[in-house]
């Protein structure tokens, strides 16, 4: 027998702004949201703090360097009232999913103009909201884009470029490998299990207060070189935050670079971002590949923009036309369906160079983080989707079956 699913008070009820999360100078005491207690994650509190992320660990700058922001053209329909269906069957329409999914903004684009934006709570045009897993795909199109360039070989194994990865899980694991999440190692990364390694590794990074009993590692890089392998590379596709951690530092070694100005140099200037991002990082200054990226709503639908285009930005190509090409193909389905997690809701998907490939017969892929990060591609369409969440459960699974067929009734809608 399946679980019953969890409820939690609405999006109306649980606005910080209506809670009075962290005002007042100082705030009351139940009005504080805190990293020391890990407040910062706590639903309801979480909705003030996705979208003040910078206040609760240390970050570096992601510039958006000295040249013009993209126009972003006004074009606004109402879309409020576009009929959807939910995986379970329930109606309702596009105002009432975002709310369902607890939205925080939202950004929609066809043929690069913005048809609908709006904002919920803490959530505002130019303020940052933490991405979480969003990162990845920004960290993946980055080393798609230096495995064109010669920079990274894909064959080449981990343990070659970052010496330090030889006794680890990753040390046999080729580049390519750890690009589609296809890495046996034991980690697990199942939220509401909290002696899940995604825990320890949070620690590690100082993403979680350290406990004042735990001996472990104090950075990303000493966690990584302890981990053991558990099952072959190279099988079934296996969803690790550690993955991307990973290839970021494959990335930083084989570039001489820092994550955050290989993101500014080749993804972020490039496209005309509005806002500087910034993310987060460890006490060694390495950042967090896996899901520290904090970004406005703008700025990650313009990133979604540039790829709709194969890779340009007005007359610039930001990313190889190719390696958009080889994302949008998507990877191997069968180890895809291989992941028990996403059968129900991603039938006929895939996993590609750190993004979510729909079915063929859909043809979008995705950016996706926990709480509800999500940022749609439809290029048939011109349709690009970008919303920031918050969630009260981190799984995707809770807001999959409102989200997806939110973002296919938005298509169809533009589409026509």
């Amino acid at each position: 027998m399946n679980a019953p699913t969890p409820t939690w008070p609405d999006a109306i009820a649980t606005d910080p702004r209506r809670m009075a999360w962290m005002q007042g100078s100082p705030p009351p005491e139940d009005k504080l949201v805190r990293f020391a207690d890990t407040g910062h994650l706590r639903f309801p509190g979480s909705r003030w703090a996705f979208s003040h992320w910078r206040e609760f660990a240390p970050t570096a700058a992601v510039s958006r360097g000295d040249g013009p922001t993209g126009a972003l053209v006004q074009a606004p329909r109402d879309l409020d009232a576009v009929p959807l269906v939910t995986l379970q069957g329930e109606p309702m329409t596009w105002a009432q999913a975002l709310l369902a999914t607890y939205y925080d903004g939202v950004v929609v684009l066809h043929r690069g103009q913005v048809v609908y934006e709006r904002y919920f709570g803490e959530g505002a045009p130019r303020r940052e909201h933490i991405l979480f897993s969003v990162t990845k795909s920004f960290v993946g199109t980055l080393a798609a884009m230096l495995v064109h360039d010669g920079v990274l070989d894909p064959d080449s194994p981990a343990r070659d470029i970052v010496p330090e990865l030889a006794a680890s899980a990753h040390g046999d694991a080729t580049v390519r490998q750890v690009m589609d999440m296809r890495i046996g190692v034991d980690y697990t990364e199942d939220y509401t299990d909290p002696a899940a390694a995604i825990w320890a590794f949070s620690r590690a990074g100082g993403l979680l207060p350290a406990r004042a009993d735990d001996a472990g590692p104090r950075s990303f890089a000493a966690y990584m070189a302890g981990t053991r392998k558990l099952g072959e590379h190279g099988a079934a596709f296996s969803y690790k935050t550690i993955n991307t951690q990973v290839l970021s530092w494959l990335m930083e070694r084989a570039t001489g670079r820092r994550l955050a100005d290989l993101l500014a140099e080749r993804l972020w200037a490039p496209i005309g971002a509005e806002c500087d991002a910034s993310i987060s990082v460890d006490s060694t200054g390495a950042a967090f590949g896996g899901g520290g990226l904090s970004a406005t709503v703008r700025d990650l639908a313009r990133f979604g923009e540039m790829l709709r285009n194969q890779g340009r930005h007005g007359d610039r190509q930001v990313v190889p036309a190719a390696v958009v090409a080889d994302i949008a193909g998507g990877g191997e389905r069968e180890a895809f369906a291989a992941a028990p997690m996403f059968r129900a809701t991603l039938p006929g998907w895939s996993y590609r160079s750190m993004w979510w490939v729909s079915s063929a017969e859909e043809g979008a892929f995705m950016a996706r983080g926990i709480h509800g990060q999500s940022l749609y591609v439809h290029p048939a369409s011109g349709v690009v989707i970008a919303r920031t969440a918050s969630h009260p459960a981190a799984s995707n699974v809770y807001n999959d079956p409102v989200t997806l067929p939110a973002f296919r009734a938005i298509t169809q809608a533009l589409w026509g």
